[in-house]
């Protein structure tokens, strides 16, 4: 397959880019809302080109593993990551509930201002991937927006206290 699927999620938060790109780029607001609904642990938080997130998703005794290498953070504007699923050792793996899930997604994040609001479009895109890979991206890229939709709910939460608490949040 030549054309690849892409996934885009656009959003306008009402708070400074600032803001919104200290939500998704400090470790201990991303766990507030990254895997809305369960314990989400980050293991490790490298914000830089090569560095790693480590993300540990938990509900009930099970245990979901990903790894998000950086490949580009450019301050307040722009995030790209490889997303994979990974063991508890952080090897990459086939992701254990969808054997034909991608196993690397190309995330890009990007933020604009927007007068006084915050534009934001997440995308990602299947890379290396089997057709099989591919057919289960594209059949479930509908469903995406629920769970980021919720995230981004409380990303609302998190940038109206934030706002109420002079900017701070924590």
């Amino acid at each position: 397959m030549s054309d690849l699927p892409e996934y885009v999620l656009d959003r306008i938060f009402d708070a400074p880019r600032e803001m919104v790109w200290r939500a998704w780029t400090d470790p201990e607001l991303v766990k507030r809302w990254y895997g809305p609904g369960i314990e989400t642990i980050i293991h490790g938080f490298d914000l830089r080109a090569g560095g790693a997130w480590l993300n540990e998703m938990k509900w009930g005794g099970n245990s979901d593993f990903s790894k998000m290498v950086f490949q580009e953070v450019a301050d307040d504007s722009k995030l790209v990551w490889h997303h994979s699923s990974t063991d508890a050792q952080w090897n990459v793996i086939a992701n254990p509930m969808m054997p034909d899930w991608p196993q690397v997604l190309l995330t890009t994040v990007l933020f604009e201002d927007r007068q006084d609001k915050t534009f934001v479009r997440l995308s990602q895109i299947p890379i290396g991937a089997s057709d099989a890979e591919i057919a289960c991206f594209t059949s479930t890229m509908s469903g995406m927006d629920n769970g980021w939709g919720k995230g981004y709910t409380i990303i609302d939460e998190m940038l109206t206290e934030m706002r109420s608490q002079g900017g701070q949040g924590d």
